[in-house]
C-alpha cells in the first residue's frame, strides 16, 4: 500500500509539473519573407550574369552546390562551378536571363526552390557565331546561417531540339 501511495504521489507531481510547462511556441511563419528573399536573390543573380561578374555570380552558390546544364556533365562544388563558368562568362556574346514562374519554401523554412524559364546566348565554338538556347530550370535553395539563400542544385533543361546527326554520304 505504501508503494502504491508513493506511485500515486509521484505521478501526481509529474502531471502537475507537466501541466505547468506551457506548450512550446511555434516557430514564426516566415514563408512570405523567405519567398521574397529567394525572388530577390534571383533578381541579383540576373544582374550578376548581365554584368558578367564571376565573383558575384558565385555568391549565389553554396559550397556544395550542384550545376547541371544541357550538353554538359554535372558539376559538383563551388570551385568546379567557378571553373566551368569562367570560360562562359568570358564569351562576348554571353547573355543569360531567367525568370521564375514559381517560388516556394518548405514549411520548415530551410529549403526552397524556384522554377521558370531561361534564355541563353553564347558563341558556337564551331561557327564562332552566336547561338541562342532557351528552356526551363529548377533551382533548389538552402537557407544559410546568416539568413541568406544559396543555390544547392541548379538544373536547366533545354527546349531546343538537339542537332540531328550528320547525313551519311
Amino acid at each position: 500500500m505504501k508503494a502504491f501511495a508513493t506511485l500515486c504521489t509521484t505521478s501526481l507531481i509529474a502531471l502537475s509539473l507537466a501541466a505547468c510547462n506551457p506548450a512550446p511556441t511555434p516557430a514564426p511563419d516566415t514563408h512570405d519573407a523567405d519567398v521574397k528573399a529567394i525572388t530577390d536573390t534571383e533578381v541579383q543573380a540576373n544582374q550578376a550574369w548581365a554584368a558578367k561578374d564571376a565573383d558575384k555570380v558565385m555568391t549565389f552558390y553554396a559550397d556544395d552546390a550542384l550545376l547541371m546544364t544541357p550538353g554538359a556533365e554535372a558539376v559538383h562544388g563551388k570551385d568546379a562551378i567557378r571553373d566551368e563558368l569562367k570560360q562562359m562568362l568570358a564569351d562576348p556574346a554571353l547573355s543569360l536571363t531567367f525568370q521564375s514562374s514559381k517560388v516556394d519554401v518548405a514549411k520548415s523554412g530551410d529549403l526552397g526552390y524556384t522554377a521558370g524559364t531561361y534564355k541563353l546566348t553564347v558563341t558556337d565554338p564551331a561557327t564562332h557565331k552566336p547561338v541562342t538556347d532557351h528552356g526551363n530550370y529548377v533551382t533548389s535553395f538552402r537557407k544559410q546561417a546568416d539568413g541568406s539563400w544559396k543555390a544547392v542544385a541548379d538544373i536547366a533543361s533545354s527546349a531546343v531540339p538537339p542537332m540531328p546527326p550528320p547525313k551519311k554520304k
